[in-house]
């Protein structure tokens, strides 16, 4: 794909400026880099292209979700400036594993090959843990890179040999040729073992419970901005990943794992709704959100059969920008009142009424309220596992959805109804405008959902 390959020389130019001190141009280069890499994927639309010897695939899929990593790349370069600011020296270092990290999501996207799978994770996560430790004097973010280190390399270890046993029954790493083996009837014990190793793996990467334990002290402990890129980026090409997996080469015999993604996708919802209920950061908070929508988005995959990826596509865009908005005025907030407590947002409907009204709609599109995009993005997951006959799973979904709305509500309230001590208050520029794409993209898709819902 053209988009991974720009995209990694572009990591390679980042730290060519910082080589020659070029570093007060990165930001602004950076997102005119990835407005054009996002034009060139767009051309790629409906060709469907094989790339490096059946490598890389081009097909929608990929592309449109090469396309939403690329947005969330760009509005995450966008607020890196202003967060990194205190180490200026190092913004263009920062800025080439941000865009490295986006390489190896674009990787995970669009493989066709079980070796760039696995090299295409190795990318993003190694990106991911140098980041969550980048603020070396912070005891809490060492302790989130160390977590996130030791637990990333044991759950790699075992992607590593689930796809080796895969290869040793197999006799390819090329999905079809997978699929190929996996319907020829005369399938191996060793095989289902590797299937069984990876869907561990993946459970692990999309902080699944029972696998879920590394998220909420990592999300906690990292830089928010390094927390939204783990929130958006790393979970929507794990999810993506899986789905392209399990719905190429492993699906005629995933009736035999689908019962067991249901029992997780029922425990992750459920755990993750009901723990976010007890906490009082705000960052923790979306810890548990984050792992109550993968269980969200596990729907998607449980019903592979007559699915084309919309729903979790919609889904993805309507979390991610949820996400990242929510995140933005948290960096405000966080920086004014030097505190990540829920607490910290009191009064924020009087000190910065458009501020608290953006995030107002995205915690409402995180509920699922509509007329928000997260409804929609809902609605379609839920309308998909109906119709495969999922009924049980829809049920327990809206339950817990009900459920999320009160701490949902908890910010919403502490913004509007609560009075704050603190004075003074600025939003920086980045921040805002970011906070404020967010919130046009969220009502946007609620109005008018069908701009996305259709593309495959």
């Amino acid at each position: 794909m053209k988009a991974l390959t720009y995209t990694s020389f572009l990591g390679i130019a980042c730290l060519v400026l910082e080589i020659f001190n070029l570093r007060k141009v990165a930001v602004p280069f950076v997102l005119l880099s990835l407005a054009a890499i996002f034009g060139l994927n767009l051309t790629e639309w409906n060709t469907n292209q094989i790339y490096y010897h059946d490598m890389l695939r081009g097909d929608n899929f990929a592309i449109a979700f090469t396309g939403l990593l690329i947005i969330i790349a760009f509005l995450l370069v966008c607020l890196s400036g202003n967060f990194f600011q205190s180490e200026e020296t190092k913004l263009a270092d920062y800025i080439a594993i941000i865009i490295f990290t986006l390489c190896g999501a674009i990787a995970m996207v669009s493989f066709s090959n079980m070796t760039v799978f696995f090299i295409g994770l190795e990318v993003l996560s190694i990106s991911l843990y140098i980041l969550a430790g980048s603020k070396k004097t912070d005891i809490r973010s060492n302790e989130a890179a160390m977590k996130y280190f030791l637990m990333g390399s044991f759950a790699s270890g075992i992607l590593l040999f689930g796809i080796t046993l895969v290869y040793g029954a197999s006799g390819s790493f090329n999905l079809s040729e997978i699929a190929t083996y996996a319907t020829s009837g005369k399938v191996d014990a060793i095989f289902q073992v590797g299937v069984v190793l990876i869907l561990i793996a993946m459970l692990f990467k999309v902080s699944a419970v029972p696998f879920h334990f590394w998220a909420p002290d990592v999300y906690e402990g990292s830089p928010t901005l390094i927390t939204a890129m783990m929130a958006t980026i790393a979970k929507v090409a794990a999810l993506a990943a899986f789905y392209r997996l399990f719905s190429t080469c492993f699906i005629n015999s995933f009736h035999v794992f689908a019962w067991v993604l249901s029992f997780v996708a029922i425990l992750t919802m459920l755990l993750g709704n009901l723990t976010a209920l007890n906490q009082d950061s705000f960052k923790r908070m979306l810890a548990f959100s984050g792992i109550a929508h993968a269980g969200y988005m596990l729907l998607a995959i449980i019903t592979l059969y007559g699915n084309k990826a919309n729903s979790l596509f919609f889904y993805a865009t309507a979390y991610s920008f949820a996400s990242i908005g929510a995140f933005a005025i948290a960096m405000i907030v966080m920086r004014n009142m030097k505190s990540e407590k829920i607490e910290a947002f009191n009064g924020l409907g009087k000190k910065s009424p458009l501020l608290a009204f953006t995030l107002t709609v995205l915690m409402l599109s995180m509920a699922g309220i509509p007329p928000m995009a997260g409804f929609f993005g809902k609605y379609y997951v839920f309308l998909d596992a109906i119709r495969n006959h999922h009924l049980a799973l829809v049920l327990v979904a809206v339950v817990t959805s009900v459920i999320s709305v009160y701490f949902y509500f908890k910010v919403i309230l502490a913004m509007w109804t609560k009075d704050s001590d603190e004075a003074t208050f600025s939003a920086d520029m980045p921040y805002t405008i970011v906070s404020l794409i967010c919130l046009a993209v969220t009502i946007l898709l609620g109005l008018s959902p069908s701009l996305i819902s259709s593309l495959f």
